[in-house]
């Protein structure tokens, strides 16, 4: 590659940086201003950061009981994907069956559906099973969408490791169910910490399922909060920056402590699969 295109492809880098990060920069900042502060200079630093007003936002506003909400949602709807998808990959990945692979393809095909399909049908489901308006209800709501990706995902972890090991665990006593999970499961660690990552960031962002199945106060999620803080608050544009930063922490913490583990868990699955 000649200094000419590096210089080009280097460049593009930049400037798409610089569009993915700008707006995430400026709305940090507006965070730590007050209103009056971001109408007269929009694009300056704050001289004098107000970080009293994330205090505020946190307990006066109910974002604790929306975080809250939503850490036990979404931490519940990952960890039955974790189990419940890694149990049917490594089922389709090391067993067949008459019709296994047709029923493969069929659950591979939903993840095609929008989610919209889905809203009438689950809506009735929560609603026959008493679980709509609970925490319950939404988190079995998102492991179940999620699940199909998941098991998608994890089959390639799961064939791509050994018949031997399998074979070993068995001749030393261990049946299926120890065999899967003091062997399997060890070994598509990468696989399972990549999905693990891809659903925690996806259902913590998520609002349209929250939104229709969700209508107390007290049981929303935290996307629900900045929506209904926005609502009230959509003057003060600098307060709904905090709001709205608040909500985005957590998913930046969670990339910064895993990024390596996720860059290494799909690296492996490709070169795997």
């Amino acid at each position: 590659m000649t200094d000419f295109k590096k210089i080009i492809i280097f460049t593009i880098l930049v400037i798409y940086t610089i569009f993915e990060i700008g707006p995430f920069v400026w709305i940090t900042f507006m965070s730590f201003k007050t209103t009056e502060e971001f109408y007269e200079s929009p694009y300056s630093l704050p001289l004098h950061p107000h970080f009293e007003k994330y205090p505020v936002v946190w307990i006066d506003y109910n974002y604790s009981t929306y975080f809250l909400n939503s850490a036990i949602i979404v931490g519940g709807a990952v960890l039955i994907i974790l189990v419940l998808g890694s149990m049917a990959a490594y089922f389709f990945a090391k067993f067949s069956f008459r019709f296994s692979e047709m029923i493969f393809q069929i659950i591979f095909l939903s993840i095609m559906f929008p989610p919209q399909v889905r809203l009438i049908s689950l809506y009735q489901m929560l609603v026959e099973y008493h679980l709509i308006n609970t925490r319950i209800g939404l988190m079995l709501v998102y492991a179940s969408t999620q699940l199909p990706f998941s098991i998608y995902v994890l089959r390639t972890f799961f064939e791509s490791i050994p018949r031997d090991l399998l074979d070993a665990a068995k001749i030393d006593g261990c049946s299926e169910w120890k065999a899967f999970w003091r062997i399997m499961f060890p070994v598509a660690r990468p696989g399972l910490t990549a999905i693990t990552i891809l659903n925690f960031v996806m259902l913590w962002n998520e609002f349209l399922f929250a939104v229709t199945f969700i209508s107390s106060d007290s049981k929303r999620t935290l996307p629900l909060g900045v929506m209904r803080f926005l609502g009230e608050h959509y003057e003060d544009v600098c307060m709904v920056a905090t709001g709205v930063m608040i909500a985005v922490i957590p998913i930046l913490i969670f990339y910064i402590i895993f990024s390596e583990k996720f860059i290494e868990g799909m690296t492996v699955g490709s070169i795997k699969g």
